[in-house]
């Protein structure tokens, strides 16, 4: 246990961002996979006004230094870029079936 009066707050302190850490890190996975479910399910409405929000708590993650800014926009870019290669994708489908 720490003995110095600095010691203890820096203990508070580090335990006060761990939890904020590990909550906005939760907060990305859940929204990951929820976004994934919702493209799997062909749900592409929801998946699209999920994708804002999605993007904000990446970038917050950037900017609170729980990822790298480049890491942040790379998923940004490629579950923009899965989202719209699965809308097309049952574009094509349902364009082949009506011909």
């Amino acid at each position: 246990m720490a003995n110095l009066k600095a010691s203890i707050k820096d203990l508070r302190k580090t335990k006060k961002r761990t939890t904020f850490n590990t909550r906005l890190r939760d907060r990305i996975k859940r929204a990951v996979k929820k976004f994934n479910t919702f493209i799997t399910k062909k749900e592409f409405d929801q998946a699209s006004k999920l994708l804002p929000q999605l993007n904000k708590v990446l970038d917050k993650a950037a900017k609170e230094n729980i990822m790298k800014q480049k890491t942040a926009s790379r998923k940004v870019s490629r579950l923009s870029k899965k989202l719209n290669k699965e809308k097309s994708a049952t574009d094509v489908k349902t364009a082949k079936k009506s011909s």
